[in-house]
């Protein structure tokens, strides 16, 4: 064979060896590619890799800030626009810690801002932290940050009974203490008022003495009157001193049938002609009581008398119902011409007032 040929011959079959290397590559190639990675960021020549982060960051928060987070109702005792400490019922995300939840809400320019209703805001300084609540026994020991005694001295009262009766809305909850950075305190830190072992509902809320001079044979009852803002009325619970009662029931009638102080800028809407006949109070809680016809406006009890009577009453530990006759009759009506055929609770009354 000529060379030429032969040169020609090994030319042609290096080119299919070469055809048939590539065929096969080809077929290696398609059935071992992966699948790119879903979270891929591409990043520009001239975007800095620390915004590609932050925008990851951003995504990943909204995917978690779209689930709706679950809430439950805590009362809250806030200061209205008149002073008042006033309490209101918002919902909080749920928590483990309602305790310390509570009282973190309390706190200016707080997590509750968003939730304040028209006219009320939070008592606790600004930048207050809650370190901690422990219970020892039936007392809430509430531990603040330094900044805690960062107010006026003119609030001092009302941040007292803001922490207190908050946190005595849990049953296990009749006490509480102050302590700050890990110390006891004995007295509050601005105008000393004392705290001894522990303050509970029973050194009272929004206190009114009144003409009360001898203290010591008068007795002191926690009354709803009405305060109004903005055409929305709303119930404030006031501790008022009572002379020459022993007993309770008759002393928060008393009290409603009085009125507040004029000064007050809240009311009360019992008559002044409004007695209680008898009163009697079983083993399971429940009070009856039995007023004159003065009780009644157009032949109804009305919404606010209705209101205001059961949340005085059932501030008493040994009342959880209140039944009402007139004249020994029980077949009354409320303002809507309802019956008022059972006995009324307080969480009848909070879940129609929204309190």
């Amino acid at each position: 064979m000529p060379k030429r040929l032969k040169v020609l011959s090994s030319f042609i079959l290096l080119l299919l060896a070469v055809m048939l290397s590539g065929c096969v590559f080809d077929a290696t190639k398609s059935t071992t590619e992966i699948d790119p990675p879903k979270d891929v960021n591409f990043v520009s020549e001239d975007e800095p890799l620390e915004a590609v982060e932050d925008k990851k960051e951003a995504n990943d928060v909204d995917e978690t800030t779209s689930e709706e987070v679950e809430t439950v109702t805590r009362q809250l005792y806030l200061m209205d626009k008149n002073g008042y400490v006033v309490p209101q019922s918002l919902n909080l995300p749920k928590t483990k810690e309602v305790a310390k939840q509570a009282v973190e809400y309390l706190v200016k320019d707080g997590p509750v801002t968003d939730l304040l209703p028209n006219g009320f805001q939070a008592v606790l300084p600004a930048g207050t932290e809650v370190i901690g609540v422990n219970l020892d026994s039936d007392t809430a020991i509430v531990d603040f940050s330094k900044e805690f005694a960062d107010y006026d001295p003119s609030e001092e009262q009302k941040i007292l009974q803001s922490i207190t009766w908050t946190l005595t809305q849990f049953d296990n909850i009749k006490n509480v203490q102050i302590w700050i950075n890990g110390y006891e305190q004995k007295v509050m830190p601005v105008n000393q008022t004392p705290v001894g072992e522990g303050v509970s509902r029973l050194d009272g809320i929004n206190n009114e003495t009144g003409n009360v001079v001898d203290m010591a044979n008068s007795m002191g009852v926690t009354v709803y009157y009405l305060a109004q803002t903005e055409g929305t009325s709303y119930y404030v619970p006031v501790t008022k001193r009572i002379a020459n009662k022993t007993d309770s029931v008759a002393a928060v009638v008393e009290g409603l049938v009085d009125g507040p102080s004029i000064q007050s800028g809240l009311f009360s809407d019992f008559s002044s002609d409004v007695e209680l006949l008898d009163v009697s109070i079983d083993d399971v809680g429940l009070a009856t009581l039995n007023f004159n016809e003065a009780l009644l406006n157009q032949e109804i009890v009305s919404d606010h008398t209705l209101n205001a009577l059961v949340l005085s009453l059932t501030e008493q530990t040994n009342i959880h119902q209140v039944a009402i006759q007139v004249n020994g009759e029980p077949t009354l009506k409320n303002a809507s011409g309802e019956p008022l055929a059972e006995p009324v609770t307080r969480e009848m009354i909070t879940k129609t007032i929204g309190f």
